[in-house]
């Protein structure tokens, strides 16, 4: 029987600062921390508390999220700009405190201020109580994070931000990366290729690698050339084994999965490239980066083997892998039974719609210059509160959050049509009645340990994107997903309701949908969002508020000390 070891205090110091890194024969100036990209690992074990110092010596004000991580009763630590707190000002520092009870496996920390996340982020490894000999499957000799992201010669990922909120969308990311490294794909000025991530292996043994996308605006496929995958977790919850030789991750997700080294000793590309909807406006160039699988035992160098990749636009392989998953019972609370009683059901579609530039003009020309264009959950685009001197989280626990005119979610779209037509996808008079959309605060209130199941419905209007959505301090039972309309009865017969895979982030499939359902028992004030960039700059997102529960161990309780405010001092 495995030892518990004592629960511990895992510190660090986060210095976040800017230097310049160079790159297809470009310096550009990186916001990053400690002088690192992908930023430190946490690694800590089930149970223990995390301290992160934060001293910002970067010219933006800055928070950080704690991705996936549940801060139960915690929310002021989910470190989300004006939502739960007040970022933390050029200059100032803030310590955020919090604890890893009943989580296990592979989750990450990032920006949540504007592009940043780009390049302030790394691996946050969860580590079960009695040790790696009590993992649910094959025992890995050897662990590896592997954050696949991308590389912007765009110097100010803030102004990026605000110029896709202001609708210009002439953006792309220079290249992609493995663990910070562009790989030989991409070449320097002397015409040296560019270094890629080296793993070495030996014959026989077992890896486990913890991969994290952390890109802003790509899901991801990967693949080892000679080699197959059994993925054993997704977003820090076991599922049973599943053996692909492809991974689909979206950005904001992780998966681990075990890697046998059985193949002949040699050398072998391990690739990640960017999936693609099939129609992109601007079209985004193929970003494809690749390291290298080297066998110890090889002998003379050669030239690594390159897997077969699939199409960049293919969405079939996604759509199989995420619902090939199933989550393993019994292994976690989080994942142990789903509710099948429902208190509360929403229709959410996931949408682009538009709005006149100047603000008050009830119609104006459908035009570039004349329109902005927006994105939306049910036809409304989310906006924060203008003027607020303090976050939605603060105003909630203070006095309250009736004069921050916020406006319900509506539980519906305004108008149900053919969601997924084929012919909305192009602008023009098919799809321009569904363009309109308002611009609100808007949040949902459930009342402590309601039951919510929320379907997210892609559209097609003007996009064939998928999306990965993303709810802050839960996790979320995926029952089933599907391509086309959702018909609740055609569609509700195929929930599985035995073994779901539980997520964070979960991707909605081009022109599909996906059921989820959580248990609303964490109190606070959560975001839930898309974790593309450009998606969430310009509105797809909302705000989940939870109430407190009847007791002081189901409320949420007062800031902790030194809490930042907006005018750049502190509490």
């Amino acid at each position: 029987m495995a030892l518990l070891t004592a629960a511990a205090v895992v510190e660090h110091t986060f210095v976040v600062s800017q230097m310049n890194m160079r790159h297809l024969c470009r310096d550009t100036l990186v916001t990053v921390v400690n002088g690192q990209l992908p930023g430190p690992v946490i690694d800590v074990t089930e149970g223990d508390s995390v301290v992160v110092h934060v001293v910002n010596r970067s010219p933006y004000s800055i928070t950080i999220h704690w991705h996936g991580v549940k801060q139960k009763r915690n929310c002021w630590t989910d470190g989300v700009p004006m939502i739960t707190q007040c970022p933390i000002r050029p200059g100032n520092n803030f310590t955020y405190q919090f604890n890893v009870d009943g989580q296990e496996g592979t989750l990450w920390w990032h920006s949540h201020v504007a592009g940043l996340r780009a390049t302030l982020h790394g691996a946050l490894i969860i580590r079960p109580r009695q040790g790696a000999a009590s993992y649910p499957f094959r025992r890995p000799d050897t662990e590896i994070p592997i954050i696949i992201g991308e590389w912007w010669q765009q110097t100010d990922l803030v102004q990026l931000d605000r110029d896709l909120a202001g609708g210009n969308f002439n953006y792309s990311p220079s290249a992609a990366t493995l663990n910070g490294k562009l790989g030989d794909l991409h070449y320097g000025c002397s015409g040296a290729m560019e270094e890629g991530h080296v793993l070495e292996v030996e014959p026989g043994r077992t890896y486990l690698l913890r991969f994290i996308n952390a890109v802003l605006v790509s899901e991801y496929y990967i693949k080892i050339a000679g080699h197959r995958f059994t993925v054993v977790a997704a977003d820090g919850n076991y599922v049973n084994p599943y053996t692909t030789d492809t991974i689909a991750i979206a950005p904001g997700q992780t998966v681990d999965a075990l890697v046998v080294a059985d193949a002949s000793p040699g050398s072998y590309y391990m690739v990640a490239m960017a999936a693609q909807p099939t129609i992109i406006v601007p079209p985004f160039p193929v970003t494809t980066t690749r390291g290298t699988v080297r066998y110890r035992s090889a002998g003379a160098q050669q030239q690594p083997l390159v897997p077969v990749m699939p199409d960049t636009h293919d969405t079939d392989t996604s759509f199989y892998f995420h619902g090939n998953l199933t989550g393993l019972q019994n292994r976690q609370p989080s994942s142990s039974s789903v509710p099948t009683r429902v208190d509360e059901r929403l229709l959410v579609t996931l949408s682009v719609g538009s709005m006149c530039r100047r603000q008050g003009q009830s119609s104006c020309a459908r035009t570039n210059a004349e329109t902005i264009i927006m994105v939306n959950l049910n036809n409304v685009s989310f906006q924060l509160p203008g003027g607020a001197t303090e976050s939605l989280l603060e105003a909630h626990y203070g006095r309250g959050l009736g004069a921050m005119g916020l406006v319900t979610l509506p539980d519906r779209p305004p108008v149900a049509f053919n969601f997924t037509d084929p012919a909305l996808v192009q602008r023009g008079p098919r799809e321009a009645w569904l363009e309109p959309t308002t611009k609100a605060t808007t949040v949902r209130r459930f009342r402590h340990g309601s039951v919510v199941e929320v379907v997210f419905q892609n559209t097609a209007v003007m996009q064939t994107d998928s999306n990965p959505m993303h709810l802050h301090g839960h996790d979320m039972f995926v029952l089933a997903q599907g391509l086309g309309n959702y018909d609740q009865a055609r569609d509700v017969v195929r929930y599985n309701l035995v073994n779901p895979p539980v997520r964070n982030t979960v991707l909605v499939p081009s022109l599909g949908w996906t059921a989820i359902r959580f248990v609303a028992d964490n109190p606070g004030v959560w975001f839930l969002h898309c974790h593309y960039l450009f998606h969430v700059s310009v509105g797809m997102a909302t705000v989940f508020i939870v109430e407190d529960g009847p007791t002081v161990g189901t409320s949420l309780p007062p800031p902790p000390a030194n809490f930042p405010k907006c005018d750049g001092s502190r509490t």
